[in-house]
C-alpha cells in the first residue's frame, strides 16, 4: 500500500494552495485530481465551444430536489473551477467575520476574525498575483498595499466610474489575479471571465500554486484519479487512507493527514460515501451537518444598454461597487457587491436565449456594459447535498435572502440608468 505523509483530494484554490504550503518541506505528498490537465488551444477562447456546447463543463448529470437531473456548473481540470473564474480576488470585511443581520436571517459568526487571517490574505494576494489599489473602498478592512497596481480601466469604464462618483458613489479598482506584471504574460482580452486562458496570464490555481509546488519538490500529482471513500481505521476514530479509481483500477492509498478539497458539494459526498459501520451516516457527520447549509450566493447578470452608442470595452472586469454592501436606501441591512461582468458577446447571449434573434442579440451586445451583482445567501439546513443510492449527487436548494438580492438589483439598474445607460437588463442565476 502507497504511504504519504498528507493526501489532498483536489487541485482547486484550496488544494492547490496547500499544495504550495507543504512543497519543500520535507513532507511527502500526493495531489489528487479527478479530470486532466486543460490544454491551450484556440477552443479556449471561442465562445460556441466554452459557451455553446460546454466542453469544459463536467458531463456528469446531478439531482435537483424535484427529482430532475441538471448539468452542474463545475469543471473538472487541474486547477478545478479556478481554470475559468474572472480572476476577482476580494478579501471579506472586518464586519463579515462577526454575526452579521441580513434582511433574510442572520450569517452566523465566523470562529476567527479578519486580524487572524490578514497575514494570510497578503500572502494569498501576492501568489495570485492580486492587483488593485488599497483604500479606494470605504468598506476596505485594514491591510497594505496590493503587490501589483490596480488594472487601469478602459475609456468607457472610466466614464461609468466618474459619473458614478458624481452620484456620491465610490467605484473602486476590483482586485483581480491577472499576470499584468512587467514582462507578463497578459494581454486584457474579453475572454478571460468564464474563459480558460490560453496564455497561461490568468492566475488560477494550478498556474499561481500547483506548479509552483510540484516545480519546489515533495508534490506527485495524480490526474484523472477519482477517490471513491475515506478510509477510518477500525473503531471509527481515525482515517489512515483512502480508495482510488484510476482508468478502471481501484487502489488503496495510505496517507498520515487526509485533506479534502474537492469543493463544497463533491467534499461533502465524498464524506457521505464514506459511511461505514462505525459511521453510518457519513464520514465526520455524527452531528448530521455533513452537506447541509449549503449556500452558493444570489448572483444576477446585468445588462446596461446605451443604444445610440457601442461599448469598444474589451476587458470590463476593473471596477466594482460597495456602496450597497453593509446597507442601502431604506435599509440598514447588507445588500451586496456590484462589479464588472467580462464583456459579453453575441455567442454568449445564445447560448442561453437561442430564442432571440441573432441580430437582436449582437446589437444588444456591442452597447452593452455589462454588472454581475451579488448578494450573501444564508445558511438553511433544508439547502443540501446528499447522495442517492445509486451514487448520483442530490442538490436540494431553495434561494434565501431574496428581498436583499431583489433590492440591489434594482438599486444597480437605478445607478445605471442615472450614469446614462438607459435600459437594463437582468437575468437571474
Amino acid at each position: 500500500m502507497p504511504t504519504y505523509d498528507v493526501a489532498i483530494i483536489g487541485t482547486g484554490m484550496g488544494g492547490s494552495t496547500l499544495a504550495w504550503a507543504l512543497s519543500g518541506s520535507g513532507a511527502n505528498v500526493l495531489v489528487l485530481e479527478r479530470g486532466d490537465f486543460l490544454r491551450s488551444g484556440t477552443e479556449n477562447w471561442d465562445v460556441d465551444a466554452v459557451f455553446g456546447r460546454n466542453i469544459y463543463k463536467a458531463t456528469e448529470r446531478w439531482a435537483s430536489a424535484d427529482g430532475g437531473m441538471f448539468k452542474p456548473g463545475v469543471h473538472y481540470w487541474v486547477g478545478g473551477n479556478t481554470k475559468v473564474y474572472g480572476g476577482s480576488l476580494p478579501r471579506l470585511r472586518e464586519r463579515d467575520f462577526g454575526a452579521l443581520e441580513h434582511l433574510g436571517g442572520t450569517s452566523p459568526a465566523w470562529p476567527v476574525t479578519y486580524a487572524d487571517l490578514a497575514p494570510y490574505y497578503d500572502e494569498a494576494e501576492r501568489l495570485y498575483g492580486a492587483h488593485g489599489e488599497a483604500g479606494e473602498d470605504p468598506t476596505d478592512p485594514p491591510r497594505g498595499p496590493f503587490p501589483f497596481p490596480s488594472v487601469p480601466h478602459e475609456p468607457i469604464i472610466e466614464r461609468l466610474a466618474g459619473r458614478l462618483r458624481e452620484q456620491g458613489l465610490h467605484p473602486f479598482h476590483l482586485p483581480v489575479g491577472i499576470d499584468l506584471r512587467d514582462g507578463g504574460r497578459c494581454i486584457r482580452c474579453r475572454t478571460c471571465d468564464g474563459f480558460p486562458c490560453q496564455l497561461d496570464a490568468k492566475f488560477d490555481a494550478e498556474i499561481a500554486c500547483l506548479r509552483p509546488a510540484i516545480e519546489r519538490g515533495g508534490i506527485e500529482l495524480r490526474t484523472r484519479t477519482f477517490v471513491r471513500r475515506v478510509l477510518a481505521e477500525p473503531g471509527g476514530r481515525r482515517v489512515h487512507a483512502i480508495e482510488i479509481e484510476h482508468d478502471g483500477a481501484t487502489e488503496v492509498v495510505e496517507a498520515g493527514t487526509i485533506v479534502v478539497a474537492c469543493g463544497s458539494v463533491n467534499s461533502a459526498a465524498l464524506l457521505l460515501r464514506s459511511a461505514g459501520p462505525d459511521h453510518p451516516n457519513g464520514l465526520a457527520n455524527g452531528s448530521g451537518v455533513v452537506g447541509r447549509n449549503y449556500m452558493v450566493h444570489n448572483n444576477t447578470a446585468l445588462m446596461a444598454i446605451d443604444p445610440l452608442h457601442e461599448n469598444p470595452t474589451i476587458f470590463q472586469k476593473s471596477i466594482a461597487v460597495n456602496d450597497f454592501y453593509f446597507g442601502g436606501p431604506g435599509t440598514p441591512y447588507p445588500l451586496g457587491n456590484i462589479q464588472g461582468l467580462g464583456k459579453l458577446q453575441k455567442g454568449m447571449l445564445a447560448a442561453s436565449k437561442p430564442m432571440v434573434p441573432a441580430p437582436i442579440l449582437g446589437a444588444m451586445a456591442r452597447r452593452s456594459l455589462d454588472l454581475w451583482v451579488m448578494s450573501e445567501d444564508l445558511p438553511d439546513p433544508a439547502n443540501r447535498v446528499t447522495v442517492r443510492s445509486d451514487g448520483t449527487i442530490q442538490v436540494r436548494w431553495r434561494p434565501t435572502n431574496n428581498d436583499a438580492h431583489r433590492r440591489l438589483v434594482r438599486e444597480a439598474k437605478r445607478m445605471m440608468r442615472r450614469a446614462g445607460w438607459k435600459v437594463t437588463v437582468t437575468e437571474r442565476l
